[in-house]
């Protein structure tokens, strides 16, 4: 009852999130945006910590994605690439947690060629406009990469139970392609639908990789 409490609460908030983005409204992201994801990182704490060290490093992660989430909300230029930064030690802390449960021997499938070469092919779509992000952006898209095939790693292993494994890699899915939503929206073309798709696309993923803590 506790967990759909929270999720309840998680999309209201997204919805009142969604219409401050709707009217440009500073004010209202600052209200809705840390609220809406400090709802993950509750949802986090209530879960059963079925393996400790999976929960700590996916927790830490989580918090990071808050602070991502205030510094993008901000206006001013320099709070894009701190949100970037802070989103990066998120998905760092992630892939600690999916190493946590499955070597890193086993990452390397069929899967990791396909992630790769989407990632590629994103890098392409991306590069003629980042300019002076170019390096931080190699980076993030490379860690993301390696936060997804971490996932996909975990699902295909039998050390996980199949609710943890598939909310594991839902959760990785779903934020990859909001991701790919940022992306657009700040070096592509600067339009709504780009948060209309891309927002709930990301707290869907991060409130599901918030269940995953309680991988039985």
């Amino acid at each position: 009852m506790l967990n759909i409490g929270i999720m309840v609460a998680g999309g209201l908030l997204l919805l009142g999130l969604l219409f401050a983005e709707k009217k440009d409204s500073l004010k209202g992201k600052l209200l809705t945006k840390p609220l809406a994801s400090l709802g993950f990182i509750l949802l986090a704490v209530v879960q059963p910590h079925t393996v400790p060290e999976y929960s700590y490093w996916l927790l830490a992660g989580l918090i990071l994605c808050l602070g991502g989430d205030v510094f993008l909300a901000l206006p001013q230029k320099p709070m894009f690439l701190v949100g970037l930064i802070s989103f990066l030690l998120g998905h760092v802390l992630y892939v600690g947690g999916f190493l946590s449960l499955v070597p890193i021997g086993a990452w390397v499938q069929i899967s990791t060629l396909v992630v790769l070469a989407i990632s590629a092919a994103v890098f392409i779509w991306l590069k003629p406009h980042l300019g002076s992000m170019l390096g931080p952006v190699i980076v993030y898209i490379g860690v993301i990469s390696l936060m997804l095939i971490g996932a996909m790693a975990v699902f295909n292993s039998a050390v996980v139970a199949d609710r943890g494994r598939q909310l594991i890699l839902s959760g990785a899915i779903l934020f990859y392609l909001s991701d790919l939503f940022v992306a657009r929206n700040r070096f592509v073309k600067k339009e709504y639908v780009n948060r209309l798709i891309g927002l709930p696309l990301y707290y869907a993923g991060q409130y599901l990789l918030a269940l995953s803590v309680n991988l039985g």
